[in-house]
């Protein structure tokens, strides 16, 4: 049985927008985090996570202090996992559908992090989510499950995967 959801795709072809549709479509009670640009003055300085209950963290931005860096990004392990772990340990604890948005790069420098997205996934709740696209031996493990679907997004199949997702959220 699929129970694990995740999209991959293209920066900026919707994924995270995939998710959030689909959610308020099915008015399911969801858990876990989401990401999102930080932008100043038009231009990307980070990336922030937020819960779906509304708590916010840093993910990663230029202007900040960390040994973890992705690009001209500095990552923020404080903030993942005081908002982006404790959310998905939440949703697990609270038998709702987490969602883990997303299992990245960035996120791959938290040992935390891993831990938890492998307890959701081998746990009875249902998982959504996005993956990042390139090969990494992390994700490329959560590719492969059995009990695990992948959509690969490109913007003109976003309503027939939307439908393909819901048939297995809402499947029992």
């Amino acid at each position: 049985m699929i129970k694990n959801i995740f999209i991959i795709g293209k920066p900026g072809c919707g994924k995270t927008s995939l998710i959030m549709e689909t959610l308020e479509e099915l008015n399911l009670d969801a858990g876990g985090f989401y990401t999102s640009e930080i932008r100043e003055r038009g231009v990307r300085k980070g990336f922030k996570i937020t819960t779906l209950n509304g708590k916010k963290g840093i993910l990663a931005h230029v202007n900040i202090k960390s040994p973890y860096r992705v690009s001209k990004y500095k990552v923020n392990i404080k903030d993942l996992e005081e908002t982006g772990v404790k959310s998905i340990l939440n949703a697990l604890k609270e038998n709702k559908i987490c969602v883990i948005d997303e299992v990245g790069t960035m996120e791959m420098y938290s040992a935390k992090f891993k831990k938890a997205v492998i307890t959701a996934l081998d746990g009875k709740n249902k998982v959504l989510g996005t993956i990042k696209l390139t090969p990494d031996p992390f994700t490329d493990e959560i590719k492969k499950r059995e009990d695990t679907k992948i959509f690969y997004l490109i913007r003109e199949d976003k309503e027939e995967i939307k439908k393909e997702m819901i048939k297995l959220l809402e499947a029992k």
